[in-house]
């Protein structure tokens, strides 16, 4: 799986840096992307991208500030315009209907294809076969949530060489037992595919916040996962200043990593005060807190 990241600063974007939005690909054999948050010039940044609007099945959109969501009727309108039928789900606090659907209606717009509008809670909101997306609300000035990902584990490997030696023949059993199905064999023999599985594969997990300040629901949201992504909107001698918005400074972001046990964190959303050295000792901050720090950039690219 990877991250993509279109835009990492925060409120208005700079020379460098767009506003926020970051894909997600699961890298499952689909043609299915995934995208969260939609600064205004998202779709203009996709096109320095191997992405366009078309390959997106699900949007989810952390809270209504303007960074975060201006973009979102353009590449909708786009998507449509291309002739691209495929549905898309939105996700997002109470208001991103009403947002969506005015944007359109007064601008004479319309999608060409289903669309389905999600205002959600806290709690599950989507669950398949593979993924488990939960909410959770976070501290800021408008409604906002933070997205928890997990891919569900996936079924240990096929022990196919003590099942060839047994004289059971690769094909359609194999499929079975891999499932971990009872098989009954020509010669009476009855195989239960759970002997024959390795330990289960941990799938991946990852949490994506929106913008906030400390907040206790920060542990839960990001406690195991294998990559965090979370603001470092200021230095942390503007701790007041952040907190006092609604935001977090670079050591509070290091902080919920380390006590949370995560894997790496990304901090992105950085004020358009700092430039590339700026940001580089925002980073810094990070790292005598929490070493596994990466600082994102736009087209930065994270496998998980």
């Amino acid at each position: 799986m990877e991250l993509t990241f279109l835009g990492t600063s925060a409120g208005v974007p700079c020379k460098t840096r767009n506003v926020s939005a970051i894909v997600f690909n699961p890298m499952n054999n689909q043609p299915h992307l995934w995208l969260f948050d939609c600064g205004e010039g998202t779709q203009h940044q996709m096109l320095n991208t191997v992405f366009n609007p078309g390959k997106f099945s699900k949007i989810f959109i952390t809270h209504l500030h303007g960074d975060h969501i201006f973009g979102l009727p353009g590449l909708l309108c786009s998507r449509s315009m291309a002739g691209n039928d495929a549905p898309l789900t939105v996700y997002g606090p109470k208001g991103i209907r009403q947002f969506i659907e005015m944007a359109l209606q007064l601008s004479g717009s319309w999608t060409a294809f289903s669309l389905e509008i999600i205002e959600i809670n806290e709690g599950e909101i989507f669950c398949d076969d593979e993924f488990r997306v939960t909410a959770f609300p976070l501290t800021h000035p408008v409604e906002c949530y933070g997205y928890r990902i997990e891919q569900h584990d996936k079924p240990g490997a096929l022990d196919a060489p003590r099942l060839i030696a047994q004289g059971v023949r690769p094909g359609p059993i194999f499929q079975r037992l891999k499932r971990g199905e009872m098989v009954s064999l020509e010669n009476g023999v009855v195989l239960n595919g759970k002997d024959y599985l390795g330990a289960p594969q941990k799938g991946k997990r990852l949490a994506i916040f929106g913008d906030t300040g400390p907040t206790p629901a920060g542990l839960a949201l990001a406690s195991g996962v294998d990559v965090m992504v979370h603001e470092a909107t200021l230095e942390a001698s503007m701790e007041e200043k952040a907190n006092g918005r609604g935001h977090s400074t670079s050591v509070q972001a290091a902080t919920l990593a380390k006590a949370a046990g995560v894997g790496r964190l990304v901090i992105t959303h950085f004020s358009s005060r700092y430039d590339r050295s700026g940001c580089e000792a925002l980073l810094n901050e990070c790292r005598n807190i929490f070493p596994a720090t990466l600082a994102a950039e736009d087209f930065l690219t994270v496998k998980i």
